[in-house]
């Protein structure tokens, strides 16, 4: 009798823990998603057959900004920025040269923490308060939100979609990789090779201590353009995809 009852609790044991762990690796994957997740709309690219992209820089501002300006202002281009609002109080001076140069500004939080397992009222906060630092600097365009590491899972999108805001994520982060994060020509190769029509380019060249990304920057926009891409701000892509969802082009799935 003992052992039949042992048996029972071993079986309830591990159905509970093979619950717990499809739960867990589920909730991991969500997380992590760069298509999915629960509420509000997503976007790591721009479905479109047009040679457009987006070249968007994470963190900061820092020292970083005059050179990375340099760089975009002689190729004309314009990109997007996503800065943190704890170091938009370090340099005010660097975000407002960013935004004098017409230069794009995303929210990235305030703190750049991982938005997953944080409360609404912390969220809130993190997201108002750039927002308003950002405005304080004098931007005046929409302001588009990055999560931290990517990082969302349950009231990070639902406080996205209660203010009619998506979450802006990417196709192509050559800094996340190593290998290809070594030189300034790895990362060249892999963005030129791996680009699509409307892929939204994620770089780190704010705290570039090995210069490896900003050595990169310029040969980068001289790859695409050989290839025939013409450059467009988050925003830009945007209007671009709301103008094919209006044609009828694209059919997202309704969210919840």
């Amino acid at each position: 009798m003992r052992i039949i009852q042992f048996k029972k609790i071993l079986a309830i044991f591990l159905v509970v823990f093979l619950i717990l762990s499809l739960a867990a690796v589920a909730t991991f994957e969500t997380m992590n998603s760069r298509t999915f997740q629960f509420f509000g709309g997503i976007v790591n690219r721009i479905n479109t057959h047009d040679k457009v992209v987006a070249l968007t820089f994470d963190d900061g501002p820092s020292p970083a900004v005059d050179t990375i300006l340099t760089i975009l202002n002689s190729e004309n281009v314009t990109a997007t920025f996503f800065l943190i609002g704890n170091e938009i109080e370090q340099y005010p001076e660097e975000t407002k040269k960013l935004i004098s140069a017409g230069q794009e500004i995303g929210n990235h939080t305030y703190s750049h923490n991982r938005m997953v397992f944080k409360t609404p009222s912390y969220i809130k906060e993190e997201i108002e308060k750039t927002d308003n630092l950002i405005r304080e600097m004098g931007y005046t365009e929409p302001i588009q939100f990055r999560p931290p590491y990517s990082k969302k899972f349950i009231f990070l999108p639902y406080y996205l979609k209660q203010h009619e805001r998506k979450t802006i994520l990417w196709d192509l982060e050559p800094n996340s990789f190593p290998e290809i994060n070594s030189s300034s020509d790895n990362i060249v190769q892999y963005v030129v090779a791996n680009v699509k029509p409307g892929s939204i380019i994620l770089l780190h060249p704010m705290y570039d201590n090995r210069g490896t990304t900003i050595g990169a920057l310029k040969v980068i926009i001289e790859g695409l353009k050989n290839k025939g891409y013409e450059f467009k701000t988050v925003n830009e892509l945007l209007v671009n995809l709301d103008r094919m969802r209006r044609k009828g082009v694209i059919h997202e799935r309704p969210s919840i």
